[in-house]
């Protein structure tokens, strides 16, 4: 007869099993040892008669589990992961892919084995990397947002997308966020807007020292000559306008948790654009908002339901138009004009009023490339000089004025990811270059 190699425990069985055989311990005592009931010691010893010191040894020792997966399955599973655009999975990614477009239901331990065994995969040894101070996460929806861009060629080279503009909730990981053709201002206040729209209005973002952020002090300036200066990029004094506030990380470790979901991101997003053939800015934006987003929310966020919500409510007074843009102070010469962006621009005659004079407006450069000018809450008409004097819209008096916010999502912010910056935007961001 075959010698059974039996483990510890299933020694440790046998032993109490002998002992009530002899009669030196009870069949209850022995069901307490070996973690089972009386009744299943009273059948170990019946059977133990019969078959002998291997009863304690499970039947299917060395016989193929009942649940074991087709050699047919492991074939069509790794014939599909040796396609080129499967190169780089890894085994939970390629599990998941595999059950969702391939209906090959197969666990990501049997896969990883399947891959090792055909050379497709290797394991690494995991490394301790550098231990930054925990943080508890806060315990709010909307209470703290990280706030952060990431450079990577996410198409690999099908087409020009770069930059993923990207808010992860600290308390639940909820994500959003958009493809975008530059790093800059404008397009990371749309991507503002959208969050806005969709949750309302965060308490603070968490956010890097990017310039887009904060202005670096000056030299020999100290920490209480910058408070007094008060100095404020246009991100800046956006959020103030909204009431949200603005906390400045010292380092990439300090926003750990937007930091792993890019390195995820760059791993797992990019795998699926390559599935599914995205080749255009536009085409991954709608991957985003279609596919990656709700997939990432529903597998690696908490649900937003079990944690209170503490986005405020946009209310008609905020105008996220009139914030979310790029706002300049200037005085009204005597001729009633004003520069901006290093043009000229007029106030028609039907605006003009007594005492304007040497006075300062607001000029507002909006988002879709509309500029503005407010004077003491009132919208003047203005034409740029040297040209014929255009109506670019109705005046809005402060008491009756346009709710941008209202019906959901502004009209205009369609297509705003995919179309060219506005020229004054580029003169803008040239002359900031010229003065960092």
């Amino acid at each position: 007869m075959e010698r059974i190699a039996m483990s510890q425990s299933e020694r440790d069985d046998l032993h109490w099993l002998k002992r009530v055989e002899a009669g030196s311990m009870t069949q209850r005592e022995a069901a307490e040892k070996m973690g089972v009931t009386a009744r299943w010691v009273r059948k170990l010893v019946k059977r133990m008669k019969k078959e002998g010191d291997a009863v304690v040894v499970h039947g299917l020792r060395g016989r193929a589990s009942n649940r074991k997966l087709s050699d047919k399955t492991q074939r069509q599973a790794l014939a599909i992961l040796k396609k080129p655009d499967w190169h780089d999975f890894g085994p939970t990614f390629a599990a998941e892919q595999l059950a969702k477009r391939h209906q090959i239901h197969v666990g990501k331990e049997t896969l990883r084995g399947w891959m090792i065994e055909a050379g497709l995969w290797k394991s690494n040894v995991q490394t301790i990397d550098d231990v930054h101070v925990w943080r508890p996460r806060r315990s709010g929806f909307g209470e703290l947002v990280q706030w952060d861009t990431s450079d990577h060629d996410w198409l690999e080279g099908r087409g020009q997308v770069r930059y993923l503009v990207r808010m992860i909730d600290d308390a639940t990981s909820w994500s959003w966020g958009r493809f975008v053709e530059s790093d800059a201002t404008p397009q990371n206040m749309g991507v503002l807007w959208e969050y806005l729209e969709k949750n309302g209005r965060m308490i603070d973002v968490y956010t890097d020292r990017h310039s887009m952020f904060t202005i670096p002090p000056r030299p020999g300036e100290s920490k209480e000559q910058q408070r007094e200066a008060d100095r404020l990029t246009q991100l800046g004094r956006a959020m103030r306008e909204l009431g949200i506030g603005s906390i400045l990380a010292y380092s990439p470790q300090a926003k750990g948790r937007i930091e792993r979901s890019f390195r995820t991101a760059q791993d797992r997003l990019v795998k699926h654009l390559r599935l599914a053939k995205v080749a255009t800015l536009e085409g991954a934006n709608a991957f985003l908002e279609s596919e990656y987003w709700p997939e990432w929310n529903a597998h690696f966020a908490r649900s937003v339901a079990d944690f209170p919500n503490q986005h405020r409510a946009l209310t008609a007074q905020l105008d996220l138009a009139t914030i979310l843009c790029h706002v300049e102070e200037r005085v009204i010469g005597n001729d009633y004009t004003f520069s901006f962006a290093g043009r000229r621009y007029q106030i028609v005659r039907s605006a003009v009023q007594a005492g304007m004079r040497r006075q300062r407006l607001r000029v507002e450069l909006r988002l879709d490339g509309e500029l503005k000018a407010r004077y003491q809450g009132r919208y003047l008409e203005i034409s740029e000089c040297g040209m014929r004097e255009v109506k670019l819209s109705p005046t809005v008096s402060k008491e009756v004025r346009k709710d941008h916010n209202a019906g959901g999502r502004s009209s205009w912010m369609q297509g705003f990811f995919n179309r060219p910056t506005p020229p004054l935007w580029k003169s803008i961001g040239d002359r900031n270059a010229k003065t960092d």
